[in-house]
């Protein structure tokens, strides 16, 4: 299909001329003033627009900032006298693509309109790109079918399109920075950046010139001025992890960003203001650290307006086999191996392990079964030697417990001894299963906690 051109002059003569040039290659529309222009581009999809700069009713600067404020709104090339070049200019500064003086020279017309396409397509190969990503980082790529994920999703859905800063919490390797992308795609600020930054890898002086930027001749190496995390992600959302290691210093300086929107760079005096979506992570006790006097209370508070928690991969066992088949299927893909799935008995061991490195230890591990598995069925030979060691310790102790429990009970009545021993040989048989423990003892799972907790039964089962 032929691109389309929408002319737009209040002089017939001008607009006449450059549609016999162009209908060629164009689809051409006329319009004698911008209030005609608008109308048209209500009813047609329009590539570019030449727009004369002065005309009566809405002339070309207001047309061109009312048609450039909208959602994949044509390029814009202005049409000028020589003595209007600089008025020209600040219409480009408002999202003109670029200018031509009259009279018109039709080659340089042209090939400015071939340019312009290809930005225009460019454009929106890139916006495509960017919503294909944004639904990759949204909650639809995070995989978690219990309860419990579940409740984190409906939080997240809460809070994502508002302007409260969240606090995520948990072990390291829960997700905390993947939930924290999805807030930002679910927001109105998705178009805008999203910047993150890990402040426990920098040093205080460092860190002050990543958040806020700096003036040059600022300190020793400060050779020239550098834009700050900050004003990078105006519009859109800072993210901050491991915001539990920052200094005194950068917690006054952080606090004063998040109740007046204003900073100044080191080393500079100009106040910027900025409009940026803060959010956090850590995975210490920020609390604990505020009784201790190491975090300021009223930026913990001013951080903690909504605090999400994200749980250990061994508090949600059922997510395992989901996350197992996701992390197979894309890590055979990059890797050009063939795997067709996996057994039973090793995903009854996976699930039976503890995953003190969470989410990020069960996407390593089964990168690790991928690349060196020999057939295309991952077996029980394919997991990790100390994983299958670590499974196989965890539970040895609490049978020999268990059935050392049972005997001694034999010679007493005693119930809460029998109840303990039963206990700790379903969680035995169960390979440390909680819900699949529940389920054999015929109690429910909340039933369960309350009784290990009340007979003193401990470990990450």
């Amino acid at each position: 299909m032929k691109p389309t051109i929408l002319i737009i002059d209040d002089e017939r003569n001008t607009r006449e001329g450059i549609k016999l040039a162009l209908e060629d290659k164009y689809n051409v529309l006329l319009a004698e003033d911008g209030l005609r222009g608008l109308a048209i581009l209500k009813e047609k999809k329009v590539d570019i627009v030449l727009t004369d700069l002065r005309m009566p009713g809405l002339d070309g600067m207001d047309f061109t900032r009312e048609v450039s404020s909208r959602e994949d709104h044509p390029l814009i090339i202005m049409l000028t006298a020589y003595g209007s070049v600089q008025t020209a200019v600040e219409a480009m500064k408002h999202g003109a693509y670029d200018y031509l003086t009259k009279p018109v020279n039709l080659d340089n017309l042209e090939m400015m309109i071939e340019r312009g396409l290809e930005t225009q397509r460019l454009r929106r190969e890139n916006e495509t790109l960017r919503q294909k990503l944004g639904q990759q980082q949204g909650l639809d790529n995070i995989i978690g079918n219990s309860k419990v994920m579940q409740d984190i999703f409906d939080t997240v859905r809460q809070v994502a399109d508002t302007r409260t800063t969240v606090l995520l919490t948990g072990e390291s390797g829960t997700g905390k920075e993947v939930f924290a992308r999805a807030i930002h795609q679910l927001s109105s600020r998705a178009k805008k950046p999203f910047i993150a930054l890990h402040c426990a890898a920098l040093n205080e002086n460092l860190l002050e010139s990543e958040l806020f930027g700096h003036e040059k001749g600022a300190f020793t190496g400060a050779n020239e001025r550098v834009i700050g995390r900050f004003e990078h992600a105006d519009g859109g959302t800072l993210f901050l992890d491991e915001i539990g290691e920052i200094t005194p210093s950068t917690q006054v300086k952080l606090l004063r960003v998040l109740d007046t929107h204003t900073f100044e760079r080191v080393g500079g005096n100009t106040t910027i203001e900025v409009d940026v979506r803060l959010l956090a992570a850590t995975n210490r006790d920020l609390k604990a650290m505020v009784a201790e006097g190491t975090f300021r209370e009223d930026l913990y508070y001013r951080l903690n307006v909504v605090n999400l928690v994200l749980p250990p991969l061994r508090e949600r066992p059922e997510d395992i086999p989901p996350l197992l088949n996701h992390f197979l299927q894309h890590t055979a893909a990059e890797n050009n191996k063939h795997i067709d799935g996996i057994t039973g008995d090793a995903v009854k061991v996976l699930m039976a392990h503890t995953w003190p490195g969470n989410v990020r230890e069960l996407r390593n591990c089964v990168e690790r079964m991928v690349v060196f598995a020999r057939g295309t069925t991952l077996t029980l030979n394919d997991v990790p030697a100390n994983i299958r060691q670590a499974v196989s310790d965890q539970f040895q102790a609490p049978a020999e417990e268990a059935a050392a429990e049972l005997a001694a009970s034999e010679n007493h009545l005693d119930i809460k001894a029998n109840e303990r021993a039963l206990i700790l040989q379903a969680l035995a048989e169960c390979k440390g299963n909680r819900s699949q423990a529940a389920k054999k003892l015929n109690i429910s799972r909340r039933t369960l906690h309350r009784k290990l907790n009340q007979f003193g039964i401990t470990g990450n089962n």
